[in-house]
C-alpha cells in the first residue's frame, strides 16, 4: 500500500493559512469530496471530529494526522495541505502543525492503520517533513513522497509496463453476447488505471474470441486479478493468485473501486480444484449471481445459433412471400430458393436447446456436463417420454425443459465427479472418457424421460395462452408492452436477457403471436438509445458537452438494436434515464402490437427490415417511443448551467 497510490495530486493543496484547527478539516475533507473519494460528506467529517474528541491526532514535529473509517469513504485516500504559518492543532509538544495529512478509510479491513504506521516511518525523517513543508507544487509534493517510499521500501518499487515485474493489476471482462458491455468495462478499468497511476492490462472475452489474453507470466507477477463477468471464464490459470469477482457491470461503473480492491489486498486468494478447467464461480459470489451466470453461459454460446438460423428461416418466408406462394403447410419451403434457406436454417436453429442446456451443465460442472446438458436440450426438443423414447409431440418440454436439463444434469454431474473422487487412482485416466459420460447418459436419459411430461404439459399450456392472448388485444397489448419495457430496464443485463430470452423461446412456436412478442421486445430494445440520441440533439441544454458530442453515435446503436449505448447515460443520469426509456420502450412495444407489426427474425435493428410485418407501422412506433422518452428526458432532466 504506498502513500503516492492513495494520494491523488488534486488531494494537495499547498501554502495555505487556516486559522483554526476546524478550519483545516474543512479544507481536508473538501479535498476528499473534490477527489471522488466520498459518498457522504457529512458523515465523514462527523467520523474525522469523533476521533478529534478522543484526543489529538497531531503527532508533533509540527505534523498532524487526522484520520477515519467511516462507511461514507468509497475507498481508502488520502488529502495532504502545508501550513507555513502554522494553525493550532493541540499538538502534544506545542508547535503549530505545518503538514497536515487526512486518510479516508473504509470500514472493511484496517488500510488506515497500515497507511498510519507507514508515514509516521517516513515522518520521523525530519529532512523528509521540511522537504514536504518547502514543495512548490503538487507535482513536486508527490515527487518527494515516491522518492522516499523508495528509498525506505525498494522492494515495493512499481516497475512499468513491458519490465520484468509486468502488470500490477489484471482484469478479464466479459458479458454473455460478448458485444457492448465486455469492452465497456474493459475501457472503464483502462481509463481508471490510467488516472490511478497502476498498470493494468484487461483481457477481453468477446463474441470473437478473446483478445489481449494474459500470459503465465504476466499472472505470476501481478498483485490480483479483476473478473467483471457475468458468464463464466478460464480461471484455473489464476490458482493462487488473489482474484475478485464481480458482474460486469461494476467494471464499468466501478473501476477505481474494483483495482482498489486488488491494490489494498482486499480480494480473496483463488484455488482452483482443477488442472484446465472453466471454474463455476468464485466463493464471493450469491447462490442467485451463479444462477445468473450459468445461465448467461448457455444464453451466450445459443445466440449465433438462434439469430443466424432464425434470420435464414424469416428469408426463406420472405421469398415465398415475394412469389406469391399461399401459407399453408409447406409455406417457406416450396420455392427451391426458399427451402434451401429454410432448411439451413432449421438445422442451425435446432442446435437452440441443446447448445443451451450443454453449455450450462458445462458452465457448473465443466467438460463432463457437456454430454449430458446437449442430449438433456435435445430430448427436451422432441419430447422424449419412457413411453416414447424417439419424441412424443404432446411432452415436447421446449425452452423451459431444457433450461432444467441444463441445471439439473450439471449438478448431477458435479455430484457423480465428487462420488469419483473416492475412486482409486488407477481408474482416474478412464473417468472422463467412460465413467462421466456412461453415467451421465443414462442419468440424463432417465431424469428427461421423466419430466418431460409434465414440462410439455406446461409449455403446452404456455404456447396456447400466447396464441389465445394474441386474438385478444386487451391481453397481447400488454404483454408486449411490458417486455418491451424490461429491455430497457438494465439495457444488457439480466431484465433485458429475461425479455429476449422469452421472445426467443416463444419464437420456435411460429405463431403470429410469437412474432408479434418477437417485434415488441425488439422495439424495445432499440428505443433507449436512440431516446437519448434525440434528447441530444433537440435539449442540448440537459447534457454536458462529452455527453452532447457522444450522442449522435447512438442513432446508429439504436437502429443497429445496441440497447447497451443507453448505458453511459442510464450510469450518469440513472433516475432520470432509466424511467424514460422504460416508458418510452414500453408505448413503442404496445403500439408495436395494436398495430399488429410481427418480426420473424430473433434479431432487431434495419438489418432484419425484410422480415417485419407492417414495416412502416412498426418504425411510426419507433419513432413515437423513442419521442416519447425524449420528451421524458427532457422534463426529468435539469437545465445545465
Amino acid at each position: 500500500m504506498r502513500i503516492t497510490d492513495l494520494l491523488k495530486k488534486q488531494g494537495i493543496s499547498l501554502g495555505l493559512s487556516p486559522k483554526t484547527k476546524e478550519d483545516a478539516i474543512d479544507i481536508l475533507v473538501s479535498l476528499h469530496e473534490k477527489c471522488g473519494n466520498l459518498s457522504d460528506v457529512s458523515a465523514f467529517k462527523n467520523g474525522i471530529l469523533k476521533r478529534e474528541e478522543m484526543g489529538t491526532t497531531a503527532i508533533g514535529m509540527e505534523v498532524a494526522i487526522p484520520h477515519a473509517k467511516s462507511e461514507a469513504v468509497k475507498h481508502p485516500a488520502l488529502t495532504a495541505v502545508t501550513v507555513p504559518g502554522g494553525v493550532d492543532y493541540g499538538a502534544p509538544d506545542g508547535n503549530d502543525c505545518k503538514l497536515i495529512f487526512m486518510i479516508a478509510a473504509t470500514t472493511d479491513g484496517d488500510v488506515h492503520l497500515e497507511v498510519l504506521a507507514r508515514l509516521m516511518q517516513m515522518l520521523m525523517d525530519e529532512a523528509f517533513t521540511s522537504q514536504l513543508k518547502a514543495a512548490k507544487t503538487e507535482d513536486e509534493f508527490l515527487k518527494i513522497i515516491n522518492a522516499k517510499e523508495t528509498e525506505k521500501f525498494p522492494d515495493e518499487v512499481k516497475e512499468e509496463k513491458g519490465e520484468k515485474t509486468g502488470y500490477r493489476v489484471l482484469a478479464v471482462t466479459a458479458c454473455p453476447t460478448g458485444i457492448a458491455h465486455t469492452y465497456m468495462a474493459a475501457e472503464a478499468l483502462n481509463k481508471a488505471g490510467e488516472k490511478m497511476g497502476i498498470a493494468i492490462k484487461v483481457e477481453t472475452n468477446g463474441s470473437g474470441g478473446a483478445k489481449n489474453v494474459l500470459t503465465a507470466e504476466e499472472i505470476a507477477n501481478c498483485d490480483g486479478i479483476i473478473i467483471a463477468a457475468d458468464k463464466s471464464v478460464e480461471t484455473a490459470r489464476f490458482d493462487g493468485k488473489p482474484v475478485y469477482s464481480t458482474k460486469v457491470a461494476d467494471g464499468i461503473h466501478k473501476p477505481e473501486e474494483l483495482i482498489n480492491k486488488i491494490v489494498n489486498k482486499q480480494a480473496p486468494v483463488f484455488h482452483s480444484d482443477k488442472k484446465t478447467d472453466v471454474s463455476e464461480s468464485d466463493s464471493n459470489e450469491s447462490f442467485g449471481r451463479k444462477l445468473y451466470k450459468h445461465l448467461m453461459n448457455g444464453v451466450s454460446h445459443m445466440l449465433p445459433f438462434v439469430v443466424a438460423g432464425g434470420i435464414f428461416i424469416a428469408i426463406a418466408f420472405l421469398i415465398d412471400t415475394i412469389m406469391g406462394v399461399p401459407q399453408d403447410g409447406n409455406f417457406g419451403s416450396v420455392t427451391p430458393v426458399a427451402a434451401w434457406f429454410k432448411s439451413v436454417g432449421g438445422i442451425a436453429f435446432g442446435f437452440m436447446l441443446p447448445i443451451l442446456a450443454g453449455f450450462i451443465a458445462m458452465s457448473i460442472a465443466d467438460r463432463p456436463g457437456l454430454l449430458v446438458g446437449f442430449v438433456g436440450g435435445s430430448l427436451a426438443a422432441v419430447g422424449s417420454t419412457f413411453a416414447a423414447p424417439g419424441g412424443d409431440s404432446k411432452s415436447v418440454s421446449g425452452f423451459l425443459g431444457a433450461l432444467l436439463a441444463g441445471f439439473l444434469a450439471g449438478w448431477l454431474m458435479k455430484m457423480l465427479e465428487k462420488l469419483c473422487d473416492k475412486l482409486p487412482q488407477a481408474l482416474e485416466g478412464i473417468k472422463p472418457v467412460l465413467i462421466y459420460p456412461l453415467a451421465g447418459l443414462g442419468i440424463v436419459g432417465v431424469m428427461m424421460c421423466a419430466v418431460n411430461p409434465i414440462m410439455g404439459l406446461i409449455n403446452t399450456g404456455m404456447t396456447e395462452g400466447v396464441t389465445a392472448m394474441s386474438k385478444n388485444p386487451a391481453l397481447i397489448v400488454p404483454l408486449c408492452a411490458l417486455l418491451a419495457g424490461m429491455m430497457a430496464i438494465d439495457m444488457g443485463g439480466p431484465f433485458n436477457k429475461a425479455a429476449y430470452v422469452t421472445a426467443t423461446g416463444l419464437l420456435a412456436s411460429g405463431t403470429d403471436a410469437s412474432y408479434m412478442i418477437m417485434g415488441a421486445v425488439m422495439i424495445g430494445g432499440m428505443v433507449p438509445p436512440i431516446a437519448i440520441a434525440l434528447s441530444t440533439t433537440f435539449f442540448k441544454n440537459r447534457w454536458t458537452d462529452e455527453e452532447r458530442k457522444n450522442g449522435p453515435v447512438n442513432y446508429i446503436m439504436g437502429l443497429s438494436f445496441i440497447t447497451e449505448g443507453a448505458i453511459p447515460y442510464a450510469a450518469g443520469h440513472p433516475l432520470q434515464v432509466i424511467p424514460s426509456c422504460i416508458i418510452g420502450s414500453a408505448t413503442a412495444g404496445a403500439l408495436s402490437a395494436l398495430f399488429g407489426c410481427t418480426l420473424m427474425a430473433p434479431h432487431g435493428g434495419i438489418f432484419v427490415i425484410a422480415t417485419i410485418g407492417n414495416p412502416l407501422l412498426y418504425f411510426a412506433s419507433l419513432a413515437i417511443g423513442a419521442v416519447v422518452g425524449m420528451l421524458l428526458l427532457a422534463a426529468f432532466m435539469k437545465k445545465k448551467a
